[in-house]
């Protein structure tokens, strides 16, 4: 990759790594405008000043349009966005491995694994030593 290339990636990174940034372009993706206060409730607890900084950010990179329905998606951004939308497939198929990944480790107790005295099994009876005559006291005060 060229470093003009690279410098490209970079500030698309950087912009699309602003706090909230893509949650917006997520909540605008089915193409329907959306007014600031939908767009709020759509991403979530976003405060409306930060809301409004990503928004100003993204139409000055020509991602986030404004008309009187509201906020769109511009060309751009829906390019974006079907770019980004292998992420979606990505993201089921990690979390599942995620899911997998966590759940074996409880399926298959490790020897060293402490085990709860009601799951462990009972321990066998212990057979009491065969009595054997006590040897023989050297010990001579006793008559």
């Amino acid at each position: 990759m060229s470093t003009k290339e690279n410098a490209a990636v970079s500030q698309l990174l950087a912009l699309l790594e602003a706090r909230y940034a893509l949650r917006v372009l997520w909540a605008l993706r089915d193409g329907h405008a959306q007014t600031f206060r939908l767009l709020q409730d759509s991403v979530g607890s976003i405060t409306p000043n930060t809301l409004n900084t990503r928004i100003k950010e993204l139409r000055e990179a020509g991602i986030v349009g404004h008309g009187s329905d509201g906020y769109s998606l511009t060309l751009s951004g829906q390019d974006l966005l079907k770019r980004l939308s292998d992420l979606q497939a990505f993201a089921g198929k990690w979390q599942l491995g995620q899911l997998k990944k966590a759940a074996a480790p409880a399926a298959v107790a490790s020897p060293a694994a402490p085990v709860s005295p009601a799951a462990a099994p009972a321990p066998a009876p212990v057979a009491a030593p065969a009595s054997t005559p006590a040897p023989p006291s050297d010990d001579t005060s006793q008559s």
